[in-house]
């Protein structure tokens, strides 16, 4: 939920503070590397610093629509209010970048660690990626850092993507190098690796070297089958409006991906969170799985040339926070979609498998489909109609029973004739 900052700008504390900024990574994590040094009024480090990060922040829009922005610190970030702290303020470090946006986080410590305690982020509407947005201003959201203890004097690294959800808004970090209360002033040499990033260290490739029986130049080579990807589990989704739910889906989900290679994943939705938003003209369903798969549906109410209204999937945006192969991190987007598409207060089906094109590289297999995400009476799906793959289909089995009879009734005939034919020449003379 959007508050104000609990954070006043701490102007009378005085701190020197050294801001560098060096390119990051492409596509939608290309950001740029933030390094903050900040110093006490003896010139001393107490908080050290450098991470990147992205934010993916939903909004409305004046026509009730739902639409995504991204926003990353670029050239022109500063860093006010940023202080090593005192007995009545925690240490504080915070950044300011583009168009009235913030970032900031505090500090809190023991005898023997330190970690984040509160993470707050503020972002202005009125900044021009948030195309024609409902609400216009600064919108405040803070969250608490999940960030683990540190042993104090110990360097904190964390390479791994991570990310946390409040709100609407997603915050992305990764390539983090971080020491707070530094001792000193001298940043220590004695890392600390986050759990992430030990679980990455090629687990396969070991258990191969360790688990491969030895061969003999005799022996012939083992060989690896890959296992075909089963059918993903069909899931059943739903949101609700206070005590009714306004949006309704079951489909099973695969991705498609094509970064090194192509690699199908299923979706579980048994380890699936659903979120999202109803809408008299706009509704959002997003799907976050266990892996940090993040997939929304946009949905959208038009007009037709008959003064009916229908409805369809008009947008669909995923981010792929764990790496695939070890590929980068993947975020892409259609908003260009017109399927799915029927009548208002009906549902839509379609059991056969559709392909729902995002980008080159990623597609989505949707299978045993029904959605209704408008006018949901008493809790359960309206009537459907079908898609065109599964009434073609509905076709084509009567007429290929009709033939298959058919066929068989033009065989019975010609063994009767045949039958009367023999019965009628009878016996020969020798």
């Amino acid at each position: 939920m959007a508050t104000r900052s609990p954070w006043p700008r701490p102007l009378s504390l005085p701190c020197c503070c050294l801001l560098l900024l060096a390119l990051g990574g492409p596509g939608f994590f290309q950001s740029h590397a933030v390094e903050v040094n900040v110093k006490d009024l003896s010139n001393n480090t107490c908080i050290y610093a450098e991470w990147m990060m992205s934010f993916l922040i939903k909004y409305e829009t004046n026509s009730s629509e739902y639409k995504n922005a991204t926003l990353k610190p670029s050239t022109n970030v500063t860093h006010d209010g940023s202080t090593c702290g005192n007995n009545t303020h925690a240490p504080l470090l915070a950044i300011q970048f583009g168009a009235g946006h913030s970032w900031s986080i505090n500090f809190t410590k023991t005898n023997e660690t330190y970690q984040g305690n509160i993470i707050s982020f503020t972002y202005n509407t009125n900044d021009a990626v948030f195309k024609d947005a409902k609400t216009k201003g600064p919108i405040t959201i803070v969250v608490k850092d999940p960030m683990h203890p540190v042993q104090l004097n110990t360097v904190y690294k964390c390479h791994h993507l991570d990310s946390i959800e409040v709100a609407n808004v997603s915050l992305f970090f990764w390539n983090v190098t971080l020491q707070a209360f530094v001792q000193n002033g001298t940043v220590s040499k004695n890392d600390s690796t986050c759990e992430a990033d030990k679980s990455t260290v090629a687990p396969t490739t070991v258990a191969n070297l360790t688990t491969a029986p030895i061969t003999t130049a005799s022996s012939p080579l083992p060989t690896t089958t890959s296992k075909p990807v089963e059918k993903p589990l069909i899931g059943n989704y739903s949101l609700k409006d206070g005590d009714k739910i306004c949006l309704l889906a079951t489909m099973g989900l695969q991705l498609n991906v094509s970064q090194e290679k192509p690699v199908l994943i299923n979706i579980n939705p048994k380890t699936t969170n659903v979120t999202g938003s109803c809408g008299n003209t706009s509704a959002i369903l997003r799907l976050n799985d266990s892996n940090k798969r993040f997939i929304d549906f946009t949905f959208a109410v038009k007009n037709t040339s008959a003064n009916t209204q229908r409805f369809y999937l008009k947008e669909v945006n995923i981010t792929l926070i764990s790496s695939i192969n070890g590929s980068e991190p993947l975020n892409a987007g259609n908003n260009n979609l017109s399927i799915w598409d029927t009548f208002l207060g009906s549902s839509y089906m379609c059991q056969k498998e559709q392909t729902v094109l995002v980008t080159e590289d990623l597609q989505i297999h949707t299978f045993d489909l029904r959605i209704q995400p408008f006018k949901v009476q008493d809790n359960k799906y309206s009537k459907a109609e079908e898609c065109f793959a599964d009434s073609d289909l509905n076709f084509l089995i009567p007429i290929a029973v009709g033939v298959a009879l058919g066929f068989l009734i033009i065989l019975v005939f010609i063994s009767y004739v045949i039958g009367r034919r023999k019965s009628r020449t009878g016996y020969q003379s020798v």
